[in-house]
């Protein structure tokens, strides 16, 4: 990507869960003539809102919102799918001088997006089927222990427990008869012709994690328990790839009377500090990210990204009063 400011900007905003990505997304949208493109896994499926934390219309006020609610349940979500919607998108935008404002929760469908895919071999569910019996019929650890034999450093970055990753892993290996590790080094194409400006939020980790448990009591105060109930009693599939996500499988065991709610509400808090965690780390790593410290509500937060924005030479649109 290159820094040729005579390049069209786009802007990412990165940062974990609750630390007001989508108030500013809104906010930069509305001060720099933009509209906002989801980069998140759970936002793209329908009739899962509430617990995807998707920006109501009142939130969006207005505002154009790319990649939601373009999925059904029972799609696969991935990241080349992502990156092939998103370049729809920004051909779009490109075409109407709009500026693309993305909020990124997802960080690897923003890498997808901005460093390419490799060209990695399409699933073979008949392979998958017999790793997932090898998986029952062997001592824990065996999947991990035969994709260290195929490729040991994909096995050092892949939990020996992260059965779903090991599973796609070890098949490429065997498809593309090579170590999924120097597949994903070939064959990449990056996004060109575009600016990239990344944007952090870095909220204190204590405040993160009170906004995370408020979060969580304002989403069940609005009914998302009842949103779990209507979508099982709808007939969708309890397999459906969205009843994974943090406090749907939770909610959905109450409805089981598995749990009570008050435990949902406890592991509920407790995997989305862990994920806000996961979610960090992982953007920490990622290059050109220009850190603001606070949450993306906050208005000396927005001024300090507006002020670095217009910095880089994006103008501010002026508003009618």
């Amino acid at each position: 990507m290159s820094e040729n400011k005579t390049l069209p900007p786009l802007v990412a905003i990165v940062g974990p869960t609750a630390s007001g990505k989508s108030a500013l997304g809104v906010k930069l949208a509305e001060q720099l003539g933009g509209e906002v493109v989801a980069c998140d896994s759970t936002q793209l499926y329908r009739s899962f809102d509430i617990g995807t934390a998707k920006p109501t219309l009142a939130e969006r006020r207005g505002i154009p919102h790319h990649l939601i609610d373009v999925l059904e349940p029972k799609d696969s979500a991935t990241a080349g799918g992502y990156r092939q919607m998103a370049l729809q998108i920004l051909q779009d935008l490109r075409k109407r001088k709009c500026l693309p404002i993305f909020t990124v929760g997802t960080g690897l469908y923003l890498r997808a997006l901005l460093e390419g895919l490799a060209d990695v071999p399409q699933r073979s569910e008949k392979l998958r089927e017999r790793l997932r019996a090898s998986v029952h019929e062997h001592p824990p650890g065996h999947l991990h222990r035969v994709l260290k034999r195929l490729d040991p450093e994909a096995a050092r970055r892949i939990a020996p427990a992260d059965e779903q990753k090991l599973i796609r892993a070890v098949e490429v290996c065997i498809l593309a008869r090579k170590p999924i590790s120097e597949v994903h080094r070939t064959g990449r194409v990056p996004l060109e012709g575009w600016r990239v400006l990344k944007a952090g939020l870095m909220p204190p980790r204590e405040k993160l994690n009170e906004r995370i448990h408020a979060r969580t009591d304002a989403m069940l105060e609005q009914g998302w328990l009842g949103e779990v109930q209507a979508l099982l009693k709808d007939g969708l599939s309890e397999d459906s790839k969205p009843f994974d996500f943090i406090g749907y499988r939770e909610l959905r065991a109450v409805l089981r009377g598995r749990k009570t709610l008050e435990e949902a509400r406890d592991a509920i808090r407790q995997a989305t500090r862990r994920y806000a965690k996961r979610q960090l780390t992982w953007f920490r790593k990622q290059p050109g990210v220009c850190w603001f410290s606070g949450f993306g509500d906050n208005v000396d937060v927005q001024t300090g990204i507006l002020e670095w924005l217009q910095a880089e030479g994006l103008k501010q649109r002026k508003l009618l009063s």
